[in-house]
């Protein structure tokens, strides 16, 4: 298929606060999926995490703002924008916003371990591929996980990962970079006002 329309990378989160080890796997992933660009998908809220602790929307997109600076990522709270609370729905409404566009879901093996724990999580693997991106301490219970199970039969080899528009869906590759320890709870810990740091601009 002819490279005709834009090709991009989603990669959901909390980003509380956005750090190095975001813009390193998004970048790697840009070089490895062939990408025009990445878009950080700023939460509103993750229903799978509690509430406590969470800075709000406007300082965890003004750090995704500034740590995504001088890249080919575009972070955004497009989610609070159109009222999406659920992947599956923000997918849709992406697709049906930008229909010359070709997304595909990016998220860590941390997520796969769970993502059968997601709204209609067969569904999303229907809408777009996803790459799923190694994370040590996590590898052996995404691999053992019950939605690996399942993408089991539609797995890809990593080398054909600049292929990702050509393939039929349901489509899963897993990825490695070099990985970097920072973690969002360890600098929290270290530093429990950094979202005041951070003008309120949703701009």
């Amino acid at each position: 298929m002819a490279h005709l329309t834009r090709r991009v990378g989603l990669l959901g989160g909390s980003f509380n606060p956005a750090h190095g080890g975001h813009r390193r796997i998004t970048l790697a992933a840009i070089r490895a999926l062939a990408l025009d660009e990445a878009w950080w998908l700023v939460s509103p809220g993750n229903p799978l995490k509690p509430a406590a602790g969470m800075a709000p929307l406007a300082a965890r997109l003004a750090s995704a703002r500034a740590m995504a600076r001088h890249a080919p990522i575009r972070p955004t709270a497009i989610e609070a924008r159109l009222g999406t609370r659920y992947t599956i729905d923000t997918l849709r409404a992406l697709q049906r916003r930008y229909p010359h566009t070709r997304f595909i879901w990016l998220m860590g093996a941390d997520n796969l371990a769970q993502f059968h724990r997601w709204r209609d999580w067969r569904g999303i693997a229907r809408a777009v591929p996803i790459a799923v991106i190694a994370r040590p301490s996590y590898n052996r219970a995404s691999i053992a996980g019950p939605a690996m199970a399942w993408f089991r039969r539609y797995d890809r080899r990593p080398e054909q990962a600049r292929r990702w528009t050509t393939w039929r869906l349901p489509a899963l590759v897993r990825l490695r970079f070099r990985l970097d320890p920072t973690s969002a709870t360890s600098l929290r810990a270290a530093d429990p006002d950094w979202a005041g740091r951070f003008p309120p601009d949703q701009n």
